[in-house]
């Protein structure tokens, strides 16, 4: 029997806010005991409202390493195949996380996503859809750029060096937050959307070039432009969602693709 249908989930009340601000103090730890990383730059996430975090992708570590530093919870886009995992499926789907078939245009992990940004949540994707293998950032896909023109939400660029690690090689890892790209001179079609991913991979490189940097210098207190090192976003340091709702409640929504918390009015 899942850990869902034991009713654990509603120990948090059924909000994924509270979950993971209950969760989070307990990832840093172990991604502390994982790597020696650090994030810059975290005061430039909108503290309020809707928007998609877009970041280039190397390890498994990079989900827990952007959600440690970012101080608002990311509701991120997950391959359905992380999401069927027991246990640690459900966990993160407690967290924020929802599930999309890659390679198969998957409408309503899409209508999900728009939906979360629409009601004032952040988006969590990495843009090159999967994780690149040659020690820098690959070609973005156009998705976080549609997700934000469609909903004319921001795009908050971050720049990830976690690349080579592993079990064996616990090298330092460090997350580079950019400031909000707004897109709204740009139309919400094909166009746009290819010249909007150009815009924002770009920023994403200059970022991940910040963050190998830091990496390679053993994380300093401040980057070579002026950016300095987060301090340590515990639980009960998190900022609010507000009043926005957790999740949908429409039929598309449900299970396997969505959320596993009825939606709240």
């Amino acid at each position: 029997m899942s850990l869902t249908r034991l009713g654990i989930a509603k120990l948090w009340g059924g909000s994924p806010e509270a979950t993971w601000q209950f969760a989070r103090s307990g990832v840093i730890l172990v991604l502390r005991a994982l790597a020696p990383n650090a994030g810059y730059g975290a005061e430039r996430v909108p503290p309020a409202g809707g928007g998609v975090l877009a970041a280039n992708h190397f390890s498994a570590l990079d989900p827990a390493l952007i959600g440690i530093h970012s101080p608002r919870l990311l509701y991120y886009m997950a391959k359905i195949e992380l999401l069927s995992v027991p246990v640690i499926g459900e966990m993160l789907r407690w967290t924020g996380a929802f599930a999309v078939r890659r390679g198969e245009g998957d409408r309503d992990s899409i209508r999900v996503a728009r939906w979360l940004a629409r009601e004032g949540h952040i988006v969590g994707m990495f843009m090159e859809g999967t994780r690149q293998r040659f020690g820098y950032p690959g070609p973005a896909h156009p998705g976080a750029v549609m997700i934000a023109l469609q909903e004319r939400v921001p795009i908050i660029p971050c720049g990830l060096d976690s690349f080579g690690w592993s079990f064996s090689n616990r090298r330092p890892c460090a997350a580079v937050f950019g400031h909000p790209i707004s897109l709204d001179g740009l139309p919400a079609n094909g166009r746009g959307y290819k010249e909007g991913a150009v815009i924002v991979e770009e920023a994403i490189h200059r970022l991940w070039r910040q963050a190998a940097e830091a990496a390679a210098e053993g994380l300093p207190a401040v980057l070579a432009d002026g950016t300095r090192r987060s301090p340590t976003i515990w639980g009960w340091r998190q900022l609010p969602e507000g009043d926005a709702r957790s999740w949908p409640a429409d039929e598309w929504a449900a299970e396997p693709l969505g959320p596993v918390y009825a939606g709240r009015s």
